[in-house]
């Protein structure tokens, strides 16, 4: 050989060989590996953190927006004690159960930092987790689109006094809290912090709340509490620094004029909305689009433009803005369009057709009633 001629890279040795790796150990990264194992393909699950991550790191007893048919997954009934939504609590145990009910091989704090095609067949994948190395057919990125807090980009934003997640409410009894945002998160925080004792004060950089976006049981309260003084609310402010002793915020007066404010707060919540880590797609080379850097891909069958490698669940709406296009709820049916994808590749069982519409995740009636009246 010549000196100057290349040497193509030898493939990993793997640790382990399966039909399907599903990174992503959520509801519908759970559905996804439930559905393909009914349909023969051995597919195992990796998740970064605990099972369902993101829904862990939800303040505790915090309820879901949408009603409970539609957050439930691969056909069994989510029930709870009064009928309600579910909370944070009653979601993770459901989502335990189902793993348990269904044996899925769920590997959790076993985040995947490379994946890569083989050298010698680009229609096989490499997986690295931690230092081992799984090969498998195909590749689901159901990732999710909530990775990391939105940034206020100011001085002092990273003390330790501010925090882009609601912890557990009894932590802010007594304390002055300054909480930024005016959505779905930062209401709720406000009206629970309030409830806990904390004086709570809200910053948002609008006139008023907005029609849409807040849980339709938490408006009549929010709205009540501000009248009352009980919360104060600074409309039309933004924060421009935050320091150990203050916080300055910058605030527009119904004549116009701009007026600085120096306010002292024991912590401060940014809750303003949250980014997609898309560290897989730029490493896969995946192109996205605006809005929000989201991965092109197939409709019908979720395959990215790279052969095997699907997106699944939230994580095909990118980062998305206050306005969600794209939740849980209809999310369901990607589980079936990328098995019946597979299987129509030859990985898995025969007779595929039947298996893959066996056990719907959901009726078409209800997929009618979310399309036509979402909840979330």
């Amino acid at each position: 050989m010549k000196p100057s001629e290349s040497i193509d890279p030898a493939p990993h040795e793997p640790n382990r060989v399966c039909d399907v790796v599903v990174v992503g150990g959520g509801p519908i990264g759970i559905e996804t590996a439930i559905e393909m194992r009914r349909n023969g393909i051995d597919a195992v699950v990796f998740e970064a953190g605990p099972l369902g991550h993101t829904i862990s790191w939800w303040a505790p007893q915090t309820r879901w927006f949408s009603s409970n048919d539609r957050i439930s997954i691969a056909g069994v009934p989510l029930n709870t004690i009064d009928q309600a939504k579910a909370s944070r609590e009653e979601y993770l145990t459901y989502l335990r159960s189902v793993v348990d009910q269904f044996r899925v091989p769920v590997e959790t704090f076993s985040k995947v930092d490379k994946i890569e095609a083989r050298p010698d067949d680009p229609r096989r994948w490499q997986v690295r987790v931690r230092s081992k190395w799984i090969e498998a057919s195909a590749v689901v990125l159901a990732i999710g689109g909530t990775d990391h807090p939105n940034r206020l980009n100011v001085p002092g934003e990273d003390l330790p006094h501010v925090d882009g997640y609601l912890r557990e409410a009894h932590h802010y009894h007594g304390r002055r809290v300054l909480i930024v945002g005016g959505r779905n998160s930062a209401v709720e925080a406000a009206i629970r912090l309030h409830r806990v004792g904390a004086k709570v004060t809200l910053s948002y950089h609008r006139e008023e709340l907005p029609e849409t976006s807040i849980k339709y049981w938490l408006r009549p309260e929010i709205d009540g509490l501000i009248r009352s003084k009980a919360i104060e609310a600074l409309f039309e402010s933004r924060v421009t620094a935050i320091t150990p002793e203050r916080v300055d915020l910058d605030q527009i007066l119904p004549d116009g004029r701009h007026h600085t404010l120096h306010m002292h707060f024991d912590d401060v919540l940014t809750l303003i909305g949250y980014e997609q880590d898309k560290t897989l797609f730029k490493q896969l080379g995946i192109r996205m689009e605006d809005p929000g850097g989201k991965p092109i891909y197939d409709d019908e069958t979720m395959e990215t433009e790279l052969p095997g490698v699907y997106v699944a669940g939230t994580a095909v709406g990118g980062t998305q803005s206050s306005k969600y296009q794209v939740f849980l709820e209809n999310c369901h049916v990607h589980a079936v369009k990328i098995t019946k994808h597979l299987l129509e590749y030859g990985i898995g069982s025969r007779n595929t057709e039947a298996k893959t519409q066996a056990k719907p995740s959901a009726s078409p009636e209800l997929n009618r009633q979310i399309e036509m009246n979402p909840e979330s």
